[in-house]
């Protein structure tokens, strides 16, 4: 990161440019991801990008952790909330399934589409070889938050099985995918029930 968000306003600009960034990802995948694009969104000057980042890659890597961080933050609330709730399978599952896949959507074309893009930017992440250090700790943080939500649900597992659990949402939901009418939240709900009865 370049020293140039040292002040407030530049850590304000900064963070506004990040978020921008996160919001075009999750919207259009990396390729969404341009200097125009990123400050326009953030209400910015175009320079504004190449003045807090050093290149375009630091910027998609600040990009997908916000996102991610945002996301388990999100996830350890809702497990709080749920702690305090019903506690039963589906409780479990919904919650599960929208930190693999995702926040539900309304709409369930448009959840399909919110999926296949989650989908696409995952293998996308591969690609990306400046991206692999901090998948791997995200994929660690992750990981434990899936195992404590499994734990505080009453049905603990242990890596192998978590593991075992993510690739059985992950082929339901290509399988769900490739289908004429598509609804994979859908098909991995009802994998995921199965396996944890």
């Amino acid at each position: 990161m370049t020293t140039a968000a040292s002040t407030p306003k530049g850590e304000r600009r900064r963070a506004a440019l990040v978020e921008a960034a996160a919001m075009l990802l999750v919207e259009g995948g990396f390729d969404a991801i341009r200097h125009r694009a990123v400050a326009e969104r953030a209400g910015l000057p175009l320079a504004s990008t190449t003045y807090y980042f050093d290149s375009l890659d630091e910027l998609v890597t600040a990009a997908v952790e916000h996102h991610a961080r945002s996301e388990v933050a999100t996830g350890h609330q809702r497990l709080d909330e749920l702690a305090t709730r019903n506690r039963g399978a589906q409780a479990q599952v919904d919650l599960v399934l929208d930190m693999l896949l995702g926040p539900v959507r309304e709409d369930r074309e448009a959840d399909a589409e919110a999926v296949l893009l989650r989908y696409e930017r995952l293998v996308a992440t591969g690609r990306r070889p400046y991206l692999r250090p901090l998948m791997r700790t995200l994929s660690v943080e992750f990981n434990a938050l899936l195992s404590e939500i499994f734990a505080r649900s009453g049905t603990p597992v242990d890596a192998t099985e978590l593991e075992r659990l993510i690739a059985l949402v992950d082929g339901a939901v290509v399988n769900a995918l490739i289908a004429v009418d598509p609804d994979p939240r859908a098909a991995a709900t009802r994998m995921l029930l199965a396996a944890l009865s």
